[in-house]
């Protein structure tokens, strides 16, 4: 007897690289598998580990049909190289390792843009605003290791994914403490980009930055480190990194709003936020937001929606092979 027809999806950050076993037509399945890029020198060292994964846990030992894999960096050239992570490869390598049919690779916000429009009302939590308005543009960003931007806008057949860089736009300081945070950082990049504060990494950043401007000494490494601390209320220094964090997210997010007259709400994404949903709700995001000045009125009635769903990207991606 034969073996069923399968696909592989993959959501593959600077971190974290997630793949999930598809039967033709399944959006969604219980065998994923998750792996830590640092732990693979090589791409390829993690697909040899992979095939015989999905066997054990699947008997599927033939090779997939399809092959969609969502990735931290552009995604529309031969040479896949990521931003944020050691790992480089190429489609035509790609192709030979799986030895699939049907291959794409996408950015991976272009693929969390995907999955937005499979979400639940219990995939997210509302922060403020109205109902979003039918037929409008709907803006996303997310922190991870990175930070992903990405916009949906709707058409007659549905709706067309805007992938984007606009992680690497310029931060724009919003106040006195997040001058004095640029500045900083200034000393450490030549540009500071949205991603080196909206990210991870960037609420270490946040915090060694408001360390050095409080002449106080560097608790903390890690991000994970930085929000118990402040969660906790046992560190001033970390408790403004992360006030300071969700504050430059809520101007970064107003600013996706208007630039893409995003009526349809602001979905915000990513792994990093979700660990302090509570804390995030309660910040100076939303009014950060909507503190534009003149267009104040213009962003208030806009939802916002925390998402707390964690393998969206692999839903994305599975979403995506529905396309080719």
């Amino acid at each position: 007897m034969s073996e069923p027809s399968w696909n592989l999806v993959a959501d593959i950050g600077g971190t974290n690289a997630r793949f999930s076993a598809l039967l033709d037509g399944q959006l969604e399945s219980e065998f994923e598998f998750h792996h830590s890029v640092e732990e693979y020198p090589l791409f390829s060292d993690l697909i040899v580990k992979l095939r015989d994964e999905i066997a054990a846990a699947t008997g599927l030992t033939c090779a997939p049909k399809a092959v969609c894999l969502a990735v931290a960096c552009p995604a529309d050239a031969e040479h896949i190289s990521f931003t944020n992570s050691h790992w480089a490869f190429t489609k035509t390598q790609l192709l030979e390792w799986f030895g699939c049919q049907k291959l794409a690779v996408i950015n991976d916000f272009e693929a969390v843009a995907h999955g937005i429009t499979e979400l639940a009302e219990d995939d997210y939590i509302q922060i403020g605003g109205q109902s979003p308005q039918s037929h409008k543009p709907v803006g996303i960003l997310g922190a991870g290791t990175g930070l992903g931007m990405a916009g949906l806008v709707a058409h007659s057949d549905g709706y067309h994914v805007l992938d984007t860089e606009g992680g690497h736009a310029d931060f724009a300081p919003v106040g006195q403490r997040q001058m004095d945070v640029l500045r900083c950082l200034l000393q450490t990049y030549k540009r500071v980009s949205l991603e080196r504060v909206l990210s991870g990494k960037g609420i270490v950043n946040i915090y060694k930055a408001i360390c050095k401007i409080e002449n106080v000494e560097e608790l903390f490494d890690t991000p994970p480190e930085v929000a118990a601390a402040a969660l906790d209320g046992s560190n001033p220094q970390a408790l403004t990194a992360l006030n300071t964090f969700c504050e430059s997210m809520g101007a970064a997010a107003g600013n996706l709003a208007l630039t893409l007259g995003a009526k349809g709400g602001i979905y915000i994404a990513g792994g990093v936020v979700p660990r302090f949903s509570e804390f995030f709700a309660n910040s100076g995001f939303r009014s950060k937001f909507e503190d534009k000045g003149r267009f104040a009125s213009y962003l208030q009635p806009i939802p916002v929606y925390l998402v707390m769903r964690s393998n969206l990207g692999l839903l994305g991606a599975a979403k995506k092979l529905q396309e080719i």
